[in-house]
């Protein structure tokens, strides 16, 4: 299969068709038929010499993806399930916000991260998705937008889809270039969110290249012990790995940090769980944001239970009492399968019974 021509970054692509005898300016034309026309077939760059198209396109494609299953929402939200060349399932999400047009894309085929209460981790990693992949869902979901007609753009992207894009650093890396650069879709470092489930040598690392964009560590208890009962990781890397690390970061790019807690009733919701969280986080005020996260309950993980809006209000209300900045997340979907990974595994659930009749 060839791979995807949005796996390159301006850059990697100038020195492709350079090291091929092409001239430099040759990338900057193809780089805007790319991401400033976004056509989608290189015979269209019709201003590109005949030899450097046909090249390109003896070697790249535009899609490696087709749009499976569509979701909108009444809010807006439409959730799409895309089928990638080798029939793997990856999800993506396009919300409407007040400040703009947001994206979440998924890094991975699969999640071997395992906390307990998500519908993406229900299944192994399979693979990592390609930088190609990862920009071609920002480019589905824009090509979307430009077929209604209404002259919108993805101003927003938020890296939270469907497995943990620090185990997918080097494509992850890659893509962030793609999309940040201001020759293409122009999409500012500071409207793009990395969420990491505590890889804590990668968010050294993130933090070395200081890209400015920003970080959010998805941390779900005040302590080690709840905290490596939902989420294994915490087991091989503990809270206090990713305190330093989160310190780490702070003190690199002087950048909060978005502290992602998820609320699971009768779990990690309760007052002394927020007390302690305040504790936790009681010397890094001014560096971290707290973020809570209604819970949307999936099938497969019954024992966990969305918390009661009262004891998300009281949750806040203790950190706020203890000085943390802290926000609820405005919730988008709820209407449609609006867990993350929840459309795929649905899906997947379906079509196994049609497969297994098949064979019967």
């Amino acid at each position: 299969m060839k791979p995807s021509i949005y796996g390159l970054t301006l850059e990697q692509l100038t020195a492709w068709l350079v090291e091929r005898g092409h001239k430099k300016s040759r990338a900057a034309q193809v780089w805007d038929w790319l991401y400033r026309r976004r056509v989608t077939d290189f015979a269209e760059m019709t201003d590109v010499h005949p030899e450097c198209t046909a090249l390109l396109a003896e070697h790249f494609v535009f899609r490696t993806m087709n749009e499976h299953t569509k979701q909108e929402s009444a809010d807006g939200t439409v959730k799409f399930l895309f089928q990638l060349q080798d029939g793997n399932l990856i999800e993506t999400v396009l919300m409407r916000h007040k400040f703009g047009l947001s994206v979440c894309v998924t890094t991975q085929v699969g999640c071997n991260i395992g906390c307990s209460f998500c519908a993406s981790g229900l299944l192994a990693k399979s693979r990592d998705l390609t930088s190609g992949e990862i920009v071609e869902q920002i480019m589905k979901v824009q090509l979307h937008l430009d077929a209604a007609g209404n002259d919108e753009r993805v101003s927003h992207i938020v890296v939270m889809g469907i497995g943990e894009p620090f185990d997918n650093f080097t494509n992850l890396i890659d893509f962030l270039g793609v999309v940040i650069d201001h020759k293409g879709l122009a999409i500012g470092a500071r409207h793009i969110t990395v969420s990491t489930s505590g890889l804590t040598q990668k968010i050294k690392e993130f933090a070395d290249l200081n890209l400015r964009v920003n970080l959010a560590i998805s941390l779900h208890a005040p302590n080690n012990e709840l905290r490596s009962r939902i989420m294994k990781i915490n087991k091989a890397l503990p809270i206090e790995k990713l305190m330093e690390a989160m310190d780490y970061y702070w003190a690199k790019t002087n950048q909060r940090v978005t502290i992602e807690y998820i609320l699971l009733k009768d779990v990690n919701d309760r007052t002394e769980h927020a007390l302690e969280l305040a504790e936790l986080l009681a010397d890094r005020k001014q560096s971290v944001n707290v973020n809570l996260i209604p819970y949307n309950p999936v099938d497969e993980h019954s024992q966990y239970q969305r918390t009661e809006k009262e004891s998300v209000r009281a949750f806040y209300d203790t950190l706020k009492k203890q000085g943390l900045s802290c926000s609820v997340r405005l919730e988008h979907g709820t209407d449609i399968d609006a867990a993350c990974g929840q459309l795929r595994s649905k899906q997947l659930k379906e079509d196994r019974p049609a497969a297994e009749s098949a064979l019967s």
